[in-house]
């Protein structure tokens, strides 16, 4: 019976060492060799889940932004937006605490132009916990934009315009009580959905822009019913996609929170846990 097999990345089919294993890559093709459709369901941009897919040779369709762009055979063919208004709201709470944050449009990511600036003024704050420093996503969540060569803007308004689509905004929040300050602040603005995929980042999307939905359409896409379907994942991110899938698969190494939301919980990431996953529980029905 075919099957739609969705994956996260970071933490999940990516190891510490942000490597796709050779274990992993067998397990994909073989399961698309017996025609199940395996699928990046990321937080990533599509460009940084298609740069990662290629690098493996691995050809999937893809969920980016949680789900909010989908795509198959390299067509869109679902977007989930921000509303201007939301939009705005959002970029003017940011605003007012002077946070590093990136914009995620259809097309591209633009990231603040005082990013940088705002970064190292709170790393100077002495409010950053000591074990994020050491968290295994600080450093992708902390590269300077140039360094991804995402463009910058100067004022939001730039980028936040009638003819936008705008999918994610992308926040960094390394001191606890100011992220958990913009999370409350953030809360009044209307149908949309605050998540995180670590301790110190948020992503907010429309409320109907999340993992869980993105698996959905995907599912109705390929004409596969929801309990045929597989999630595998580690961030509360994933929860979404947890709960709308007919089998849910955490890592090992994932939070005891988002454990409890899983039917099965399987290795972790640097111990091939998605290939014992295909193995045990897909490939064995």
């Amino acid at each position: 019976m075919k099957k739609l097999i969705a994956l996260d990345l970071d933490g999940t089919t990516l190891n510490s060492k942000k490597e796709i294993s050779e274990e992993n890559i067998r397990a994909i093709k073989k399961a698309q060799e017996r025609g199940h459709i395996v699928m990046a369901l990321s937080g990533r941009g599509p460009e940084s889940v298609n740069a990662e897919l290629d690098k493996y040779g691995l050809s999937c369709p893809v969920g980016a932004n949680n789900g909010t762009a989908l795509y198959v055979d390299g067509k869109l063919i679902e977007l989930t937006t921000l509303s201007l208004t939301q939009s705005q709201r959002i970029a003017l709470e940011l605003e007012k605490e002077y946070m590093p944050y990136k914009i995620c449009t259809d097309k591209i990511t633009f990231a603040h132009q005082h990013w940088l600036e705002r970064f190292e003024k709170v790393l100077s704050s002495g409010l950053v916990p000591e074990e994020y420093y050491t968290h295994k996503d600080y450093k992708m969540f902390t590269t300077p934009p140039h360094v991804y060569g995402q463009p910058i803007f100067n004022q939001f308004e730039e980028v936040l315009t009638e003819d936008s689509t705008v999918l994610k905004f992308l926040i960094l929040g390394l001191e606890p009580e100011q992220k958990g300050r913009l999370q409350t602040n953030m809360e009044a603005i209307e149908e949309i959905t605050i998540a995180s995929s670590s301790p110190f980042n948020l992503e907010v999307t429309h409320m109907n822009g999340h993992k869980g939905n993105g698996l959905k359409a995907m599912a109705r896409h390929f004409g596969i019913p929801l309990e045929d379907t597989v999630a595998i994942g580690d961030e509360r991110n994933d929860i979404p996609m947890f709960h709308a899938a007919g089998l849910s698969i955490a890592m090992e190494n994932a939070e005891e929170e988002v454990k409890k939301h899983a039917d099965i919980v399987t290795l972790t990431n640097d111990e091939h846990g998605v290939a014992y996953a295909f193995e045990h529980y897909i490939f064995n029905n």
